[in-house]
């Protein structure tokens, strides 16, 4: 699980912040330089960096990551954040499945509780959280595996070996025969597949 405990106080500049990544090439280092030259001059925007790496933007070293460079496909890019933020802020979503507003007494409790906070930066740590969940987009998120009895099922039989080549201290061969069973209701095919296998393989 985690939390991350990275803010920005200029956290209603974050969608132009990632609009910025999207549109510009991907620098070999991210530094403070490269946010002023995007227009950033401020300070404060100096957490912007430690929130990219949280968020697995940007390697230890400051380096774009994959996931920077695939954010900058603005095809995907939502969902591309969806998966930063599920990562980022993992703690948050065993909470609510989907966090909204209404959440956020609960969600800065969190953030007190878990990095010891004071209310202003639980403030500031859940208004971030909430502004880059609306660059966010969780629509793709897999679904649990299920098992659908309607659905065929591939087995595999253990076909064992004639009673003849059994035998103690002699090199014998054992068969593992994989059956694709067809999606069908119908017993009879099943019970005629059954039948074949005994007739050519058991007899």
């Amino acid at each position: 699980m985690a939390l991350t405990s990275s803010y920005v106080q200029n956290y209603g500049q974050l969608p132009e912040v990632f609009s910025k990544i999207c549109d510009g090439a991907a620098p070999e280092r991210f530094s403070q330089q490269h946010l002023k030259d995007w227009g950033f001059l401020s300070s404060s925007y100096r957490a912007v960096i430690p929130l990219l790496k949280s968020l697995g933007f940007l390697n230890t070293d400051g380096s774009p990551s994959t996931r920077y460079h695939d954010y900058r496909n603005s095809a995907q890019s939502r969902k591309i954040m969806g998966d930063a933020v599920r990562e980022a802020y993992s703690d948050l979503f065993t909470i609510r499945a989907k966090p909204t507003p209404n959440d956020r007494p609960l969600i800065e409790g969190k953030f007190k509780s878990m990095h010891n906070a004071s209310p202003q930066v639980a403030k500031l740590m859940a208004s971030t959280f909430f502004a880059l969940l609306d660059l966010a987009d969780f629509s793709d998120t897999p679904a649990e595996k299920r098992t659908d009895v309607n659905e065929p099922n591939n087995q595999a039989i253990i076909i064992p070996p004639p009673a003849s080549e059994r035998s103690h201290g002699r090199t014998t061969l054992h068969y593992n025969i994989q059956i694709h069973l067809p999606a069908t209701k119908d017993v009879e095919v099943f019970n005629a597949i059954f039948k074949s296998l005994k007739e050519h393989l058991l007899d």
